[in-house]
């Protein structure tokens, strides 16, 4: 069975050190991606873009510097904020995002009671995404060849 869990969060969109703007960005999990959670930004002028990365990279970044690649969180200061940055990376350009950790905390709960930390490899079915994947490529290669 697929559930869900769902949520919008307006961040805000840090363009420069004297310019940001709030968007609402949706956030999702879903159990047949377990390890994962959606991010969808909503920028003015742009289609909406979606980021998907491990959900345990939210958790740890809430409470401390987490993400090493394309992905980072981290809080804003762990003394005083109770934000958190989430900065973004496609080659040279990146975004950076500030939100409240408030709302995060609550949605991560939520996906928690759905699937919790540590249970994930109960509801992932890697098998069947392994032969979609698969058959996907293959189709793929057979019209392209």
């Amino acid at each position: 069975m697929r559930e869900s869990v769902e949520a919008e969060v307006m961040m805000s969109f840090l363009v420069s050190e004297e310019l940001s703007f709030r968007i609402p960005v949706e956030l999702r999990y879903e159990t047949c991606d377990p390890y994962a959670v959606q991010l969808t930004f909503h920028l003015p002028g742009d289609a909406p873009v979606t980021w998907t990365f491990g959900r345990e990279l939210l958790v740890d970044g809430v409470g401390r510097p987490s993400g090493d690649g394309d992905v980072r969180v981290a809080p804003v200061d762990r003394e005083t904020s109770g934000d958190v940055f989430i900065r973004l990376k496609v080659g040279t350009e990146q975004a950076l995002f500030r939100s409240s950790v408030t709302p995060l905390v609550t949605f991560l709960d939520r996906t928690d009671k759905l699937v919790p930390l540590g249970q994930e490899g109960a509801f992932a079915d890697f098998d069947t995404h392994l032969d979609e994947a698969l058959d996907r490529i293959l189709t793929e290669e057979q019209s392209a060849g």
